[in-house]
This record gives C-alpha cells, sequence and structure tokens, in this order.
C-alpha cells in the first residue's frame, strides 16, 4: 500500500506529531510506501528507505492561523497533483484543502468553541476575539474535511459523540486512544532533591499549560489550601502565567513548587505520589495516561477523556472540574492513604500496558489496511 500522511509534524515530542510518528513506523515495519507531507518530521524517520518526506515550510508566518492557512493550501496543491499515486491518504482535522480518505479527529474546535472554558469566554480582548476566530474558522473547515473521509478516528468516546453532533454517523467513526511509551513512564523511584523537590513529604503533581485556566490549576491550589501536608509540583511554561501570585495570595507558595517547562517528565513523574488534573476541556489528555504508566494513581475530571479508560481502582474521576471541595476531598484521600496509592498506581500501571504507542500504531494500521485491501 501507497500511504500518504498529512500532519504538522511527525516528532516524538509532541502528542499528535507522536502519533503520526508512531503510525508512520508501523506502516514502514509491515512492508508499506509511506509519504509524509509535514513541516516537522523526527531525524529518525528521514533516512528510513520506504518514507519520503514532502516539507512545506511556515516558519516565517507571524501567527498559528496564518501557518495553518498556507500548510492547508500548499499541502493540497501537491495532493492535487499526485493524488493518484497513493492508495490512502490519511489527514489529521481540517490540516488540508484536499480530501482524506481517513481523519483522525484530535480535536473538535466546534466543541471547544461552545465549552464556558474558551479563551473568548475568560478575556473580551484582541486576544480572546482572535481565539474565536481561529476557532471558529477552525469549526467550520473541520465539519467539511470530516465529511468528505470514507473513515474518522476519534481519540476518545467524547470525540466520537461531538462528531456525530456533526452529523457524522457512527459506522464511519472508530475510537483509538491515544498511545503511552511504557519504556519511557514506568514506575520506580526518582531522586527529588535533584530534580529540584522536596523530600519525605506527599507530592502531587500538575503538568499542562498553566498560562489559561482551562487545565484548572486555579481549583488545584485552592483545594490544596485545605489538604494538610501535601506539596504540589507544577511543569509548565510559566510566561505570562498567573498562578505562582495565586499561590502566594492563597498561602500556599511554600508547598507549590514551580517547575517550569521540563523534558524530564517522566523522572518527575515517577518523583511524584499521584497525578492531580481536573481539566476543564479536553480532547483526550495524554498526561493521564503518562501517569497511569508511571504506576501512580490520577485524580482527573470527567471533562478529561483520558479518564474513560480508568477504573475506581486506578484512579479518581471528579464529576465536576470546579468542585474545590470535592478535589479537597479527593486528594487529602491520598495523601493520606500511602498503601492505597501503591495499590492503585499498580492497577493503572496495568492499563495503560494496554495502550502503548505500538498497540495504538497497529490499530491505525489495521484500519488503513481493512479501507485499502491487498488485490
Amino acid at each position: 500500500m501507497k500511504l500518504c500522511i498529512v500532519t504538522h509534524k511527525v516528532a516524538k515530542g509532541d502528542g499528535q506529531g507522536r502519533v503520526n510518528y508512531e503510525v508512520a513506523q508501523a506502516a514502514l515495519q509491515r512492508g508499506h510506501q509511506v509519504t509524509v507531507i509535514a513541516s516537522q518530521i523526527d531525524q529518525a524517520l528521514q533516512h528510513q528507505p520506504h518514507l519520503d518526506w514532502v516539507p512545506i515550510s511556515v516558519k516565517t508566518l507571524p501567527t498559528e492561523l496564518l501557518k495553518n492557512l498556507h500548510f492547508a493550501n500548499q499541502s493540497a496543491r501537491w495532493l492535487n497533483t499526485h493524488r493518484n499515486n497513493f492508495d490512502l491518504v490519511k489527514v489529521n482535522g481540517a490540516i488540508t484543502w484536499a480530501a482524506g480518505d481517513v481523519n483522525a479527529a484530535h480535536f473538535i474546535h466546534s466543541a471547544w468553541l461552545h465549552s464556558p472554558a474558551h479563551v473568548w469566554q475568560q478575556r473580551k480582548d484582541a486576544y480572546g476575539l482572535y481565539q474565536w476566530l481561529y476557532t471558529a474558522l477552525n469549526a467550520r473547515w473541520e465539519r467539511r474535511a470530516f465529511a468528505q473521509a470514507r473513515q474518522v478516528i476519534a481519540v476518545s468516546s467524547q470525540v466520537q459523540a461531538d462528531l456525530e453532533k456533526l452529523g457524522v454517523s457512527r459506522d464511519r467513526i472508530q475510537v483509538i486512544y491515544n498511545g503511552v511509551d511504557t519504556s519511557e513512564f514506568y514506575p520506580g523511584q526518582s531522586d527529588r532533591l535533584a530534580l529540584g523537590l522536596p523530600d519525605s513529604v506527599p507530592l502531587a503533581i500538575f503538568a499542562g499549560d498553566i498560562r489559561s485556566s482551562r487545565k484548572n490549576l486555579d481549583s488545584v491550589l485552592k483545594a490544596l489550601v485545605k489538604v494538610s501536608g501535601l506539596h504540589l509540583a507544577v511543569i509548565g511554561n510559566l510566561d505570562g502565567s498567573p498562578y505562582p501570585a495565586l499561590a502566594q495570595a492563597l498561602a500556599v507558595g511554600d508547598r507549590v513548587h514551580f517547575l517550569g517547562f521540563r523534558q524530564d517528565i517522566p523522572a518527575l513523574m515517577r518523583a511524584s505520589d499521584f497525578l492531580v488534573f481536573p481539566s476543564r476541556y479536553e480532547t483526550f489528555g495524554l498526561v493521564v495516561l503518562e501517569a497511569m504508566a508511571s504506576g501512580i494513581p490520577v485524580i482527573t475530571s470527567a471533562a478529561t477523556p483520558a479518564a474513560e479508560l480508568l477504573t475506581s481502582d486506578a484512579g479518581i474521576v471528579i464529576a465536576n472540574p470546579d468542585d474545590v471541595s470535592a478535589l479537597e476531598k479527593e486528594m487529602q484521600f491520598l495523601t493520606d492513604n500511602p498503601i492505597q496509592r501503591q495499590q492503585m498506581g499498580n492497577h493503572a500501571r496495568a492499563i495503560a500496558e494496554k495502550h502503548s504507542w505500538s498497540q495504538m500504531a497497529q490499530r491505525y494500521v489495521d484500519l488503513f489496511e481493512q479501507l485499502n485491501p491487498p488485490c
């Protein structure tokens, strides 16, 4: 089979980019010819004998909207010329103006547009208006892209429900959860002091964008006020973040450790006792699966679709992400019960082992081969 993958990035360090990296690798291992149209591709793939890269540069463009428009236009022009060379084209959302046979839905902009956590609901300024425009345009383009696809992959049941609201029939949707690197994220111990963390105290971890309210660090900090003895490690870019000041205002600054952007997240997970991630809006929430693979229990919200993978003996799901009292109760429970934490972490790891990147990629390629069986 001659497969074409259209995506901005094919790289291990990017969520959607990691999915496409693993799918490309799995397709190559099965003997398929792969062509990738992308702005960035992992060096490990660049010299594969049966992989071709069609680069589209967007570096000089100033905004994400302009970058996306340029990429969509240039990729469509290339595909319109070469489409007959391929048996199947896989795309992601509205990434290109050209039609794809398989469209992987990692984010549904129409659902995000109507979420109370959307930037426009928080900021009625020029930046908020730009975010509204960006989301509204992508929602319109996605509707057309999903309608054109023979099959749509949803990364969670929540995304499947959002697709059905857009008119995509259920028989055209297949749910394939994102994966995790179980050899990178695994249970064990880390030297907290070497990581800049306090030793011999209960320690929760939070990871995500802390420059907006979507990931809901504000509720975590408010809950922490009444959770005695617990410290919190926060991973995320601090530029423009309001949360260090909020931690000080709530008088928990001495127990909150803002680590900034970090690349040693697996070690930080192993140094922690549990993950707390009550996001207000996600389409998956990869950090939840990474914590599970690390053998630590998770507190998350029903608005985080990765919670679909959790069982009650592996983690805790809060119905309302803004319920600070419920969050405080569950954080205190995990703080006070190290034996239950260990047991829950073991169950979490067992679940994560069924959702490796390799297993995910094989499901993608299985679908491609079903849609394009050998003659």
